[in-house]
């Protein structure tokens, strides 16, 4: 046995590398990291390669190991050359943040260290850091000091808790489920609809409240709705409203809906995983009003924060509630029952297992501080702004609602031609050329082109190019839809 383990010894210190090794591994993977930011300016946002999305199958786990060199240079053509890059300028397709290159310093810190971040025990520090990070952003909200957060993955995962802690706080039990009533407008991020089947609520009813002109919730019909429901025996008792809708970037009418949930003693969320941060640009502030009424807020610093994907956060003002939802302690955790005044995350939340997310969000916000998030948001509101006045002065161009937040929607009208199409066809063609990605919706069976202006690279250039490259491509179509 001794000679098997001292064989088994030498072979497992493969996995320990020395600092000569590391030296080496360090150096390439800056070089890649480094090459891959500087040439962001001359690559494209989008690129559609079969024979680059199929090279991904030479990369599978061998039993020998490869050179780092290989597996950078395999990276580079099989996956940063294919698909969508989300950290360049030209993404307005969807909303991420673009990913901060401190945030990857503090990914790094946190691997090398694996400090596990899930129970104070272990790790009173990064437990207390991650701590302030969501006390800061609950004072972000007006939320009171018997608030609490979580970091989460996203926010998925936060409105998941969201609705667990509203079922769990209001006592529901499964005999309740199919009198139970969610109150929503279509304009909601699908993950509430994934969050309610999942958290075993599929049988509740789900209210799909009308919009206003301005594609946000009816006050109106949503006190209407919740009369209805009262009067044919039913529960209502979750609100989700939108502080920033992926679609359109409308914001519901938060003060109103807080007001009718404070009176019908309903649950209330506001999903502002999009535009929660936006509070930190001084003339918003009115927006917001109503918001410290909520029960319960999804933000993601992924998106307006500019942060890596996999940063969410799950804010709740009554931390009792969120303890009752998720605190379970099993036999062999009994060292961790430690007397202390901070809550462990894994106390308020789905996951036990939890590695250090709070260095990727404290480390940029404190190389950088809030000054420059503060001016890089301001500048994607008005260059969403600007974009809306400057299609608007082309012929035969119409839009949704002016943005409230940084999401426009555009659309072609064409004399002679079906407009879903065309406008189908203008969006593939804007993909095609790929220097800048866009994407698209459909509201009430209008077919419309989103611009969402949030990576915080993307900057005036971006947004003159992309409108040379709308008016290229209308032309170009018109063209063929003249001759054919």
């Amino acid at each position: 046995m001794i000679t098997r383990l001292k064989e088994l010894e030498e072979l497992s210190r493969f996995l320990d590398p020395d600092q000569q090794q590391r030296d080496r591994w360090n150096a390439s993977v800056t070089a890649y990291a480094n090459t891959f930011i500087n040439t962001l300016k001359n690559t494209q946002t989008y690129v559609h390669s079969e024979e680059n999305e199929r090279s991904v199958n030479h990369l599978n786990i061998t039993e020998q190991p490869t050179p780092l060199s290989d597996l950078l240079e395999q990276t580079t053509n099989s996956i940063d050359e294919v698909g969508l890059n989300p950290a360049s300028a030209g993404h307005m397709g969807y909303i991420p943040g673009g990913g901060l290159y401190p945030s990857a310093l503090g990914d790094y810190i946190a691997a090398v260290s694996n400090r596990y971040a899930g129970i104070f025990y272990t790790a009173p520090g990064a437990v207390r850091l991650e701590n302030m990070l969501t006390r800061w952003m609950c004072d972000l909200m007006g939320y009171p000091k018997s608030a609490i957060g979580n970091l989460t993955s996203g926010g998925s995962i936060a409105n998941l808790v969201a609705i667990v802690t509203a079922r769990e706080a209001l006592a529901l039990k499964a005999r309740d489920f199919e009198k139970s009533v969610i109150y929503l407008s279509e304009q909601a991020h699908h993950s509430i609809q994934k969050a309610v089947r999942i958290s075993g609520l599929s049988e509740a009813h789900l209210r799909y409240i009308p919009l206003d002109e301005g594609l946000r919730m009816s006050v109106p019909a949503l006190e209407k709705a919740i009369l209805a429901d009262k009067k044919k025996g039913l529960l209502p008792f979750f609100i989700n409203a939108s502080f920033g809708t992926t679609n359109t970037g409308a914001i519901d009418p938060i003060l109103s809906i807080a007001s009718i949930a404070k009176t019908y003693k309903l649950w209330f969320h506001v999903d502002a995983a999009y535009g929660g941060f936006f509070k930190l640009v001084a003339h918003m502030s009115s927006k917001f009003k109503g918001i410290a009424m909520a029960d319960s807020i999804t933000l993601d610093p992924h998106k307006t924060l500019f942060l890596p994907f996999g940063t969410g956060t799950i804010l709740v003002k009554d931390r009792k509630k969120l303890l009752n939802a998720y605190h379970y302690m099993a036999d062999y955790m009994q060292d961790a029952r430690v007397a202390n005044t901070e809550i462990s995350p894994a106390d308020i939340s789905p996951e036990l297992t939890k590695h250090f997310r709070g260095m990727r969000l404290w480390l940029p916000l404190k190389l950088f501080g809030l000054k420059p998030f503060r001016a890089a948001l301001e500048e994607k509101l008005l260059l969403a702004q600007y974009f809306y006045r400057e299609i608007r002065k082309l012929d035969a161009f119409v839009t949704g609602p002016e943005p409230e937040l940084s999401v426009v929607m555009f659309r072609y009208m064409p004399i002679n031609a079906d407009a879903n199409l065309f406008n189908k066809k203008l969006i593939q063609a804007i993909q095609k050329d790929g220097r800048i990605f866009l994407s698209s919706t459909t509201v009430n069976d209008v077919f419309w082109i989103r611009v969402a202006v949030v990576i915080f690279r993307t900057h005036l250039q971006q947004i003159d190019l992309l409108l040379e490259i709308i008016k290229e491509n209308v032309a170009k179509l018109s063209k063929q839809s003249t001759e054919n």
